[in-house]
């Protein structure tokens, strides 16, 4: 059997996953709740797990997978160099991908061995986006 591959992209501004952070509730039935400090993640998640629904192959990929993801990020008019060294964290843009993915492409992210992320400035004239590839690696 060969391995599987999918790629996509997703048009929009890369937001990152942000910090959890988790309380317990106070009243009759007190409940843990957890908040993140970024509320776009979850629109951005959502967005991402709609374009990877829509390149699906037939099941969720499975065993040991490869993931390379690059951010197009919005230009600011005075930047003539392509990579952007200024928030977001490219490592935090990778989380919110990779929860993104999860129960859509994989069961869960833990199957991510591999794992390629950049991030760069897009091209002038051009718009903001992320490009998937998740690859079965052969065992």
């Amino acid at each position: 059997m060969s391995a599987r591959s999918v790629a996509f992209q997703v048009y929009g501004v890369a937001q990152p996953k942000g910090s959890a952070k988790a309380y317990v509730s106070r009243g009759a039935a007190p409940r843990a709740i957890v908040t993140t400090d970024n509320p776009k993640s979850k629109s951005w998640t959502l967005l991402v797990a709609a374009g990877a629904q829509s390149a699906a192959v037939d099941g969720m990929l499975d065993g040991p997978l490869s993931l390379a993801v690059t951010f197009w990020l919005p230009r600011p008019a005075s930047v003539r160099r392509y990579d952007p060294t200024t928030r977001p964290d490219v490592d935090k843009l990778a989380r919110c991908v990779l929860d993104a993915l999860t129960g859509v492409l994989y069961a869960d992210d833990s199957h991510v061995v591999e794992l390629y992320a950049r991030k760069r400035y897009a091209l002038v004239g051009g718009s903001p986006h992320v490009s998937v590839t998740l690859a079965e690696i052969p065992v």
